[in-house]
């Protein structure tokens, strides 16, 4: 009979797990799962302990009910080091839980990412009574969903709940974790200010942190709508987006997709112990989450332009005041909003004169909703290509109609906003930009001529060769019709990210580099570092 299958926080089958059943306290059957990762048991249906067991995994022991053609999903934990913060954003003063899994002792320290790593202060070594009393367990079933919620009752010991408060100054927080054996793992903390202290608000893509996270084995680019009723055994022979020549991730209706918790480790925004803010940026998921975001806040400090610091959510929630700001600042991959954050964007920049610089690519590309903090919920729908090569959205009635992005379907073209919208022309490719307006007031100082090229170097390594990629934004016949194209990227196929700036009523202002690796740049490029420094100087002097 097949009572389940076992896998891992990846929803990878494990194969020759230990399994004893139990009933009455008495043990009934003990067998091992299968390559498959399937539970074979000669057991009657009915409720049973059940018992799991294989090394290099946390031992756990279930409570459920075995019913035929009802296969349970039991998980098991690797014994790597983990952790994350919960909530993963605080206003200073307010308090966040940290949740680490360890089956040793380990040291957990408070670090602020800016232009230097800064120690704030020792939390101290975590340990308990218990033989690997500090090893958290994750549910059963699809977590992706709920989360793993380490530390609660059930899932772990409550007494070793601990909570930090929010320091004072707003900015990056990171938690280092580092075992007795030297073993290192580090998790981000968004703290903003209790009350605005600086003209320049930056927003975390707390967002899309989410969408890439596939801990538990599910994100929005994995298993998107739900998980498999088997787990993997080679992504390559087993995933859809793998086996299906013409499977497209946004594929599903809307209300077919699974929700995704925000209550998860965060394996991409893991940084090392001993990389710095001017190292290169390794991995492919760190190129577009946090280490690459920690590179604009260390670039505004160095350049001394004080900045709170924000996550999505605050925004969403009406925690940031806009209107204390002289400048909104979005990076590297926000590509995750909901319609009430762009909405308030945007009448903040149309109505109240905002400056709006987005440092980024693929911005504002898919509608989320917030569910509750913890859990958001991606729309999209089935995707179509357009006459020029690049990918839309067909319309659920009328498939002949595309629409640019699932933002443009669902709320209206980003373009609209931003000035420029995704395609997938020059993907995966990175390139320095050519100068096209060399007389705008955004390349004064620099000394380059029309046709030169900056955006040259570039602490990128997912996809090297300039600040223009590895995904990049044009404008569309949505971009306000007097957006000035200041520069284009040199990626193949006439993909390189258009650079534009663009004025509205009321002194509001959109600048817009339109692509991913562009904050990777800003470091180590003297004239995009020049051309970045002209418009935040010029927003914060009040000039559009």
């Amino acid at each position: 009979m097949l009572v389940g299958y076992v896998s891992d926080e990846r929803y990878v089958a494990l194969a020759d797990v230990l399994v004893e059943f139990e009933q009455n306290g008495q043990s009934v059957a003990v067998v091992r799962s299968t390559p498959r990762g399937a539970v074979l048991a000669e057991v009657e249906p009915g409720p049973y302990r059940i018992t799991l067991v294989r090394p290099g995994f946390g031992s756990k022991s279930v409570n459920m009910r075995v019913e035929p053609g009802k296969p349970y999903q039991f998980r098991l934990l690797s014994d790597r080091l983990l952790g994350y913060v919960w909530p993963k954003w605080v206003k200073s003063g307010e308090k966040s839980e940290f949740r680490v899994h360890s089956v040793e002792p380990f040291r957990l320290s408070l670090w602020r990412y800016g232009w230097k790593k800064e120690f704030v202060r020792l939390l101290g070594w975590i340990d308990e009574h218990g033989p690997c009393s500090t090893m958290q367990i994750t549910p059963d079933g699809d977590y992706t969903r709920s989360g793993v919620h380490w530390n609660k009752q059930g899932y772990g010991n409550p007494h070793q709940t601990q909570f930090v408060t929010g320091p004072e100054r707003s900015g990056l927080y990171y938690f280092h974790a580092k075992g007795e054996s030297g073993v290192f793992f580090s998790f981000p903390w968004v703290v903003a200010p209790a009350r605005p202290q600086a003209p320049v608000a930056v927003l975390a893509s707390t967002n899309a942190w989410n969408a890439y996270n596939s801990f538990g084995g599910r994100s929005n680019y994995v298993s998107a709508h739900q998980l498999p009723a088997q787990p993997t055994v080679n992504a390559r022979l087993d995933l859809e987006r793998y086996t299906t020549y013409t499977f497209k991730i946004w594929q599903y209706a809307d209300n077919e997709y699974a929700p995704l918790s925000f209550e998860r480790p965060e394996l991409g925004n893991h940084i090392p112990e001993q990389v710095e803010v001017s190292d290169p940026i390794e991995g492919r998921l760190s190129c577009h989450m946090a280490p690459a975001e920690w590179r604009l806040l260390g670039w505004l400090e160095r350049e001394r332009f004080a900045y709170d610091f924000y996550s999505e959510y605050h925004l969403h929630s009406g925690q940031l005041d806009l209107d204390a700001y002289k400048i909104l600042m979005m990076s590297v991959h926000p590509e995750y909003w909901s319609r009430k954050m762009y909405e308030q964007v945007k009448a903040w920049i149309h109505q109240r004169g905002g400056r709006l610089m987005y440092l980024g690519g693929n911005g504002i590309n898919c509608e989320i909703e917030f569910l509750d903090e913890a859990t958001m919920r991606c729309r999209t729908q089935l995707l179509t290509t357009n006459e020029d090569g690049s990918l839309g959205m067909s319309d659920p009635v009328n498939p002949d109609i595309y629409y640019e992005s699932r933002f443009h379907r669902t709320v209206e073209p980003e373009a609209t906003l931003l000035g420029v919208v995704t395609t997938d022309t020059g993907i995966m490719t990175g390139a320095p930009y050519r100068v096209l307006q060399p007389s705008h007031w955004a390349f004064a100082g620099t000394n380059l001529r029309e046709g030169d090229l900056f955006g040259i170097a570039s602490l990128h390594e997912r996809c090297h060769g300039g600040a223009s990629g590895y995904e990049t934004d044009k404008r569309s016949p949505h971009s306000p019709r007097n957006a000035v194209l200041l520069a284009k990227g040199l990626n193949p196929d006439d993909g390189g990210a258009e650079m534009v700036y663009y004025e509205v009523d009321h002194g509001g202002a959109v600048f817009s580099a339109g692509s991913i690796t562009y904050p990777a740049s800003l470091l180590v490029d003297e004239n995009l570092s020049r051309i970045t420094a002209n418009v935040v100087r010029r927003f914060l002097n009040g000039k559009p």
